[in-house]
């Protein structure tokens, strides 16, 4: 995967890149990654920053000397700093005419499917907007339960919501070796990974307890590299302590890359198909079979039967009315609602229900019988 031939990139910026020794934003590095990020909108590429730095930024303001240890008091860090860390992006990124969305995202966002569904379409209709949603954490809510914990696998849970085929995540160093060439004269890089291997991960160690903010290292970077492959994303380490750390990588700098193992799309398509168990299912007529099954969604107005309990999100059996399994695909609305809107017209959903949420599944979420073999 080519960087530049990346239509949708997800780039993680750690604290240790965006937050300098007194503790305040490093704007000089901002503005220069920002024009980093201009560059790649110049050519029709869509990008999105999945950003650290409130704990770090909040410790400063709140007075803290010390790293946060307790959860209080790296939520109440998190909750004085986001509002510092949007003002860094802002400043770095206007100036390029680039307009800066905050999104904070906790793990249920990307797991519950009816959450995901929704942190999904927020960032779709951003990209759609032209605009660079800078994506955090919600440190100030989350438990130790449900963190994700660092910022490299919320990166690739990003990455595979949104269907990115890179995913970027700027390091301290250049790439993975087979030991850590700070300790280890002779360690030697290594450009390319086609699998995850017990030995390949062995090379990465463990966290970087050395750094005095951020809490991630190379261990968590594979852990979202493997993320990343099978959702069909390629995924980019390399060292992001320079003016134009995207730039480099085009130019043949060295980086690490972890190549996917299909594309973004065939891994959607084969979770839905093989990973989810149907909640319900719809039985469609033969006009809405003929038309799901040459790739259209598929509208209120050709389901002919709602059955099952299941919600906004939920998997669903597409059925044609002689039983036959047509695919599989997400419900746009749950049972009760889909009940009252069956055999209706698109037009008419808001007035039958109040709101809309388009088709009853979208092709884009719908997987095809025929094709689950491949996909999966």
């Amino acid at each position: 995967m080519s960087l530049a031939g990346a239509k949708r990139v997800v780039v993680k910026v750690g604290s240790a890149l965006l937050v300098d020794e007194a503790g305040a934003p490093d704007r000089a590095w901002l503005h220069a990654f920002a024009a980093d990020l201009a560059r790649l909108r110049e050519r029709g590429q869509q990008a999105l920053i999945v950003s650290s730095g409130a704990v770090a930024l909040g410790r400063r303001r709140l007075g803290l000397t010390r790293r946060a240890r307790t959860l209080p008091e790296k939520q109440a860090a998190a909750a004085a700093g986001q509002s510092a860390l949007m003002r860094a992006w802002e400043e770095a990124l206007e100036p390029h005419g680039l307009v800066a969305a905050q999104v904070l995202l906790t793990r249920d966002d990307t797991e519950v499917r009816r959450r995901w569904l929704n942190a999904h379409a927020t960032l779709e209709a951003l990209l759609g907007l032209s605009v660079t949603p800078v994506i955090n954490e919600n440190d100030t809510v989350v438990t130790e339960e449900i963190r994700y914990g660092d910022n490299d696998r919320l990166a690739a849970r990003v990455a595979q919501m949104i269907g990115a085929d890179a995913l970027v995540l700027l390091s301290d160093i250049d790439g993975l070796y087979t030991a850590d060439p700070r300790r280890d004269p002779s360690a030697q890089h290594i450009p390319l990974v086609e699998r995850l291997t017990p030995e390949i991960e062995a090379m990465a160690g463990g966290a970087n307890a050395t750094a005095s903010v951020g809490t991630g290292g190379m261990a968590t970077k594979l852990a979202a590299a493997r993320i990343a492959q099978a959702a069909g994303c390629a995924t980019i380490i390399t060292l992001g302590r320079r003016p134009a750390p995207l730039l480099a990588v085009e130019t043949g700098e060295r980086a690490t890359v972890v190549a996917p193992h299909t594309t973004p799309r065939a891994a959607y398509k084969g979770w839905i198909a093989g990973s989810l168990h149907p909640a319900g299912a719809l039985t469609i007529d033969a006009g809405a079979a003929r038309a799901v099954r040459s790739g259209k969604s598929l509208l209120a107005a050709g389901v002919r039967r709602v059955e099952g309990r299941f919600g906004k999100g939920d998997a669903v059996v597409i059925l044609s009315e002689d039983g036959a399994e047509i695919g599989r695909g997400l419900s746009r609305y749950d049972a009760e609602d889909a009940a009252r809107i069956l055999g209706l017209r698109s037009a008419a959903i808001e007035a039958a229900l109040g709101f809309t949420s388009g088709p009853m599944v979208h092709a884009d979420d719908l997987a095809l019988a025929r094709d689950a073999a491949l996909l999966s």
